[in-house]
């Protein structure tokens, strides 16, 4: 296999016993050509190097280079709140300790949120993760340590107007939409949080932004079954958080069917929304999701966390919907190791390939957020981003699954960050 971008001279090759391109079969004794941080070719070793003998070369030896992983859903400003046990009480209980966790004076915010950012930062390179879809209410503290890099992100500024709170929403939409730290690795997107935290106008104002200025959009839907109780009669677990937080009114509208046919009546599975978790869906809704346009992002740690019923993404994929794998944050991760829930889903389902399961953390994850024309795979004109791992066996994709090795090496636009 060989695949050239051309026109374009190679400076520097990069070759292993093993390349996964992602978008094609593993290819042995491959090598992976790249200059000014994109990649040029792809293919074997020999072949590459007879091309382009003027290039430098660099030998990864028993190792596999692989697209630089993509986690399409976590929370860097958690970084520093560290799973506890599990929540005997639920979800509900676990997120009202989580907002008295979080709830900090701004002087203290102004401090901790840049600090955990960074050091999330530093847990997804170490992890050979090279992108990021980041949710982040605190975006005004959060862009500033991801604009320089090294990372490549999507930041999701966080929105919630529900209740007496709806009358944020414009205040809250404007520093969602803050463009200031945008640059060439961080791009801006938008999330109205969850359906018991934003109201439907609220969801539709966000919709048609998305739609108006061409921004990423991304949402928690179906993470709990109590959502659906919650939206038909306000009561329940998340309807009891509404009292402790005190600013619930009898305006909230009500709705019957639950959170996938909310999304649906919005409109939002008309667009190409990332649909974070989607822990709970029966056969119909699964139909009403793939007949859209969204993504679903399962977070296999967070859902065990929880104690959730077997996620249905082995069901997605069969019907068409584009399924990618992230890890939550680290308040309910044990960390932001990627790889970790790749192994846990491949521990589920020994039965799936090996490059279908790597496929959720990289191609499948990239066009969750909309990011596949620069990263997910090792592909021509694409970004010379890479994990590489070391390599044992005939099978080195699932072997890596296998065990609990961490990538030997990270890069980022044909630069080694770790």
């Amino acid at each position: 296999m060989r695949v050239e971008y051309a026109g374009v001279q190679a400076k520097r090759i990069l070759s292993a016993a093993w390349v996964a391109p992602m978008d094609g079969p593993v290819v042995r004794d491959g090598a992976v050509a790249f200059a000014d941080g994109r990649i040029i070719a792809v293919g074997a070793s020999r072949m590459l190097r007879a091309e382009h003998p003027d290039a430098s070369v660099e030998e990864a030896g028993d190792h596999i280079i692989l697209p630089g992983l993509v986690n399409a859903h976590t929370h860097l400003e958690l970084s520093d709140c560290a799973r506890g046990e599990r929540p005997v009480e639920g979800f509900a209980l676990w997120l009202k300790t989580l907002i008295r966790r979080t709830q900090l004076p701004p002087d203290a915010m102004g401090g901790l949120v840049p600090a955990a950012t960074q050091r999330g930062v530093e847990q997804c390179l170490g992890f050979g993760v090279t992108t990021v879809g980041d949710i982040s209410r605190q975006c005004h503290l959060s862009r500033p340590v991801l604009r320089n890099g090294p990372l490549r992100a999507v930041s999701f500024g966080e929105v919630q107007a529900l209740g007496t709170r709806r009358v944020l929403l414009e205040q809250r939409l404007a520093a969602a939409l803050d463009e200031s730290c945008a640059g060439e690795r961080l791009r801006i997107g938008l999330t109205p949080h969850a359906p018991y935290t934003v109201e439907p106008e609220g969801y539709r104002r966000c919709l048609q932004i998305a739609r108006d200025r061409g921004l990423p959009l991304a949402t928690h839907l179906a993470e709990t079954p109590d959502e659906e109780e919650f939206l038909q009669s306000h009561s329940g677990p998340l309807g009891q958080l509404w009292d402790y937080l005190g600013t619930f009114d009898r305006h909230v509208p009500k709705f019957t069917g639950g959170p996938i046919r909310l999304a649906a009546s919005l409109g939002l599975l008309d667009h190409p929304t990332l649909l974070a978790h989607v822990n709970y869906c029966d056969d119909e809704e699964l139909s009403i999701l793939a007949q859209g346009r969204a993504s679903v992002v399962w977070c296999p740690r967070t859902h065990a966390f929880f104690g959730h019923a077997p996620h249905r993404w082995r069901d997605m994929l069969a019907r068409g919907i584009n399924v990618a794998v992230g890890t939550d944050s680290c308040a309910s991760s044990p960390d932001l190791n990627l790889v970790d829930d790749l192994r846990l889903l491949h521990r589920l389902a020994p039965e799936a390939a090996p490059q279908a399961i790597w496929e959720m953390a990289t191609i499948r994850a990239a066009r969750a957020l909309g990011t596949a024309d620069e990263v997910g795979t090792l592909s021509p004109s694409k970004a010379a981003d890479f994990a590489i791992f070391a390599a044992s066996g005939d099978d080195p994709l699932r072997a890596i699954l296998q065990s609990d090795a961490r990538p030997a090496q990270t890069w980022i636009a044909g630069q080694r960050n770790r």
